[in-house]
């Protein structure tokens, strides 16, 4: 592959970039302080900030009282430069986030009946997009999160047990509806994607997060970047057969939940049901499988046999992408990761380093708020930031 060679437009670009990027991390900053940090001469972070000025993507946000001499203009990137869309696709409803592009969250919206999943998307990204007082137009980049495997290649939704209407067709559909950019992400991977941008994975190249909750999901994190599989099923875990379990050849009624969850395979020794059943056994009776592990995480010694046994069963799953993979870290994160905490990551690091030759770091998740929603934030602002720090020098 060619490369670009070192054009003074090419440095330009890679100079505005840097500190378009420094501005959003680190910012207000000054003229002098944009240069330090990103080893520019006074004379060229002038010229650059002159030109982000004119092109509407910085602007003066205050000033900085300094010594002798008149005060320090304290520059911003402009928000409004550039809006994102993210949504979380679930079986009864449909959330949708807009953010500026340095990720403040300006518009919020739920929507529910996903039986039209054009319609839905249409009216939930709607409704975000009035809250943030903006047209759907100024909308850079849209990127949905919704269960179930996305084929990597085409990034139209391949299947989906739990939203039979979300299908082949649906991405072209909807980004003829929106007539903007959109991408469809398999949710669990969206949640790694926030566990690397704000949680406990920051400084991990390679990491797993498992995904416990109604269902099973597993994230597999690569050198960085997401792995998807051949045909973006890799991470289906709660498919992973169990011996003793039936296989994972149907679908039932989650009894926690009031929807459907997969039935059979790994995903029934730890799902919402499972758990449930579980903690019964235990003397645990809270109405969710949720508050039960909750419950018994917060008692040291009453709750140490049933999440014991749980963890046991977590391990299994864990210490098979453990052997496959060798991961430096495995993130537990859903409703039911959370509400076990440290001490159930804890235990299931140790059942893991009982059965497998290597022992990975297990810790709970970090992430606050709609980790789906976050990850899609996230993944839509990369795009759009790609699209506007790169273009901002003249031919």
């Amino acid at each position: 592959m060619a490369q670009r060679p070192g054009t003074p437009k090419l440095l330009r670009e890679l100079n505005n970039r840097a500190a378009l990027e420094l501005l959003i991390s680190a910012g207000p900053l000054t003229r002098t302080q944009i240069g330090e940090r990103t080893g520019l001469s006074k004379v060229t972070a002038s010229q650059l900030l002159s030109r982000l000025e004119e092109r509407g993507l910085v602007e003066v946000v205050g000033a900085q009282a300094g010594g002798r001499g008149p005060n320090a203009a304290l520059y911003g990137v402009v928000p409004a430069s550039a809006y994102v869309a993210g949504l979380e696709v679930g079986p009864r409803s449909v959330t949708a986030a807009v953010t500026d592009i340095t990720g403040d969250v300006v518009g919020e919206a739920t929507v529910t009946d996903t039986t039209n999943p054009v319609g839905v998307v249409h009216a939930a990204v709607t409704e975000a997009c009035e809250a943030a007082a903006i047209p759907v137009s100024r909308l850079s980049e849209v990127v949905i999160g919704t269960p179930g495997v996305v084929d990597p290649r085409s990034g139209d939704v391949q299947f989906v047990f739990d939203l039979p209407h979300w299908h082949d067709g649906v991405l072209d559909r909807l980004t003829q509806d929106l007539q903007r950019p959109v991408v469809i992400e398999n949710d669990v991977n969206l949640v790694a994607v926030a566990e690397r941008e704000f949680g406990i994975a920051g400084d991990a190249d390679d990491f797993a997060l498992i995904w416990m909750g109604r269902g099973i999901g597993l994230a597999v994190v690569l050198r960085g970047q997401l792995h998807r599989g051949a045909s973006g099923a890799a991470g289906e875990i709660g498919y992973l057969p169990v011996p003793g379990v039936p296989l994972p050849d149907e679908v039932g009624e989650s009894e926690s939940w009031g929807q459907p969850a997969l039935a059979g395979g790994f995903g029934s020794l730890i799902g919402a049901d499972a758990v449930l059943e579980l903690a019964g056994k235990h003397g645990w009776h809270a109405d969710t499988a949720v508050q039960c592990v909750a419950e018994a995480s917060a008692d040291i010694e009453g709750g140490a046999a049933f999440l014991g046994d749980l963890a046991t069963r977590i391990s299994y799953g864990v210490a098979s992408v453990n052997i496959v993979l060798d991961p430096s870290l495995l993130v537990i994160a859903g409703p039911l990761g959370r509400a076990g905490g440290s001490r159930l990551a804890e235990l299931v690091q140790r059942e893991v380093g009982r059965i497998c030759p290597t022992q990975p770091r297990v810790a709970v998740t970090e992430v606050d708020g709609n980790p789906v929603l976050r990850g899609a934030l996230s993944a839509a602002l990369e795009r759009a930031r790609e699209a506007v720090f790169s273009s901002t020098t003249e031919a």
